[in-house]
């Protein structure tokens, strides 16, 4: 799978970037997490990402973007962040890099469109035997998904 920096924007595979990124901190405290946003224009964009919050030094994100056709409905679009964040979480999983939380751009207000997908979606990622975090909580993986898509 393969992934990219902010800074510099070369990819990369993510299970060995991630493990090297993580011995290279293992005396600091990091928490992971990850997320998918998307956007419609002419078409469809979907960013996911994975930010690293390091207790020392602040924030360091790497992502993946991925254009597709405009997918028009709203269930069909918002329901493929959720099974990018689950693929990306589960492949990391493989190559032994364990997840705990998904961030879902959902909101748990009812007068949010997102909302119609909240059971299904948080569902599912538990299911894959991960935490799913909605709106209102902070969701750092969905807000950078939310600036690299935009």
């Amino acid at each position: 799978m393969q992934f990219k920096k902010l800074t510099d924007h070369k990819t990369f595979e993510l299970a060995t970037y991630v493990k090297k990124f993580l011995a290279d901190h293992r005396y600091d405290t990091v928490e992971i997490y990850l997320g998918c946003d998307s956007h419609n224009r002419l078409k469809t964009t979907y960013a996911t990402t994975l930010v690293f919050n390091i207790s020392s030094t602040g924030c360091h994100v790497i992502y993946k973007k991925e254009t597709v056709p405009l997918i028009s409905d709203m269930w069909t679009r918002l329901w493929g962040e959720a099974e990018r964040s689950a693929n990306t979480a589960l492949y990391l999983r493989e190559n032994g890099i364990e997840i705990d939380t998904i961030d879902l751009d959902f909101n748990s207000d009812p007068k949010h469109k997102s909302n119609k997908l909240v059971s299904a979606a948080t569902g599912y990622i538990e299911s894959l035997n991960f935490k799913a975090r909605i709106k209102p909580e902070l969701l750092p993986a969905a807000y950078a998904a939310d600036n690299i898509v935009s």
